[in-house]
């Protein structure tokens, strides 16, 4: 009898999952290793750390992908709920680090509010479902009274960038369920001249004696150092400047690995997390960040090929949301520290360290591979 290689007997692991969703997800797995070392080299930080957490997430990946997304959806309701009572337990009795609380203890340290970055879509996924056939405008509320609680209590701790993740989850699942667009066009419409009110009037509102009572002061000045970095170079604009200052030098081709300037002389801040990117524009330039955004928009665009041949409405509804967290992942994180955005803490994907947050993403993929692996077994 012919013996079976070590490969053939674990092929179970991969068998019917996504193969170009896996090799766009491995590439982009090695361009954040080499990025890494760069980023780390003369650092405390280890790379053992990060080659630990790719590794979880993968293993997460993997053991997600093989979960039925039936099952997905009956345990949606209980995801959804045991995140509320954790989001509670932190504002209760959570752990402050570094002025915010955002960790409970309970048994080990989490960070509950990284669960509803998967937990917030699954339960509106569900919800929709529930309603096919009967939905009215007023399920919209429904859904919206939903996505309001979690965020509520994320914004609180404070974490303003987690709560923005958390409520476009949400909103991408309501807009994909088919919400009028009558009613988005005007919100839409409300938001561009709020942000043209903030740029031509910016000058006056970023005064220190102008309070912003919806926001906490960090915030206006995160808001602020965006319209005016150059106000405070040294202090609250030294993020984006030398961010932006490393994207440009690194050209066309870049410096080379290993011959950033800005990163290896300590000038970029969080090189090896937020702003990873900067580290890795400098380093391979033009020519590599283009390779890194295709990278990106194949994610995207095969995980909504993904979603829109799902055969129930959760899975495509949960599947077009997970794939479009990865666009605001990536697109938060590059305008950030690009300076077209405020500096709001959100890495990018499966390129900045990081544990929950690489589990999270791990999460979202094997969604994303279970959704394709049901539908192959329901054509099969």
């Amino acid at each position: 009898m012919e013996k079976r290689s070590l490969i053939h007997k674990i092929d179970f692991l991969w068998n019917g999952l996504d193969k170009t969703l896996g090799l766009i997800v491995l590439a982009l797995v090695a361009i954040s290793i080499v990025t890494f070392i760069s980023a780390t080299s003369g650092t405390h930080v280890q790379f053992i750390d990060q080659a630990r957490n790719l590794i979880v997430s993968i293993g997460v990946m993997l053991i997600v992908s093989r979960i039925p997304p039936k099952w997905l959806e009956k345990s949606a309701i209980w995801i959804y709920t045991i995140g509320i009572a954790l989001l509670l337990a932190v504002a209760a009795f959570g752990l402050i680090k570094k002025g915010a609380r955002r960790w409970v203890n309970i048994g080990i340290v989490i960070q509950p509010s990284e669960i509803m970055k998967i937990a917030m879509p699954m339960m509106l996924a569900w919800y929709f479902q529930r309603r096919e056939g009967v939905l009215k405008t007023w399920d919209y509320g429904v859904a919206a009274l939903l996505l309001i609680l979690p965020v509520a209590l994320i914004g609180r701790q404070p974490d303003l960038g987690t709560a923005l993740l958390v409520l476009a989850s949400g909103i991408y699942v309501i807009i994909l369920a088919g919400f009028p667009w009558k009613y988005i066009i005007p919100v839409v419409g409300a938001g561009t001249l709020g942000i043209l009110l903030i740029i031509i009037f910016g000058g006056y509102i970023c005064e220190p004696e102008v309070k912003w009572y919806l926001l906490h002061e960090y915030q206006k000045n995160r808001v602020c150092t965006l319209l005016n970095p150059s106000s405070d170079p040294l202090g609250k604009g030294f993020h984006t400047i030398q961010s932006i200052i490393a994207i440009g030098s690194g050209g066309l081709f870049g410096k080379g690995w290993l011959n950033g300037t800005q990163a290896h002389l300590e000038f970029i801040p969080e090189k090896h997390t937020d702003f990873i990117f900067a580290v890795f524009a400098e380093e391979f330039g033009l020519l590599g960040n283009i390779i890194l955004l295709g990278l990106f928009v194949a994610l995207i665009q095969r995980g909504l090929a993904i979603s829109s041949n799902a055969p129930t409405l959760f899975t495509r509804l949960l599947g077009g949301a997970v794939t479009m967290i990865f666009f605001t992942y990536a697109f938060v994180n590059m305008g950030m520290v690009s300076g077209l955005l405020p500096v709001v803490g959100v890495p990018l994907p499966f390129i900045s360290y990081g544990g929950t947050a690489l589990v999270t993403l791990g999460i979202g993929v094997g969604i994303l591979m279970s959704i394709h692996r049901y539908r192959r077994l329901v054509q099969s």
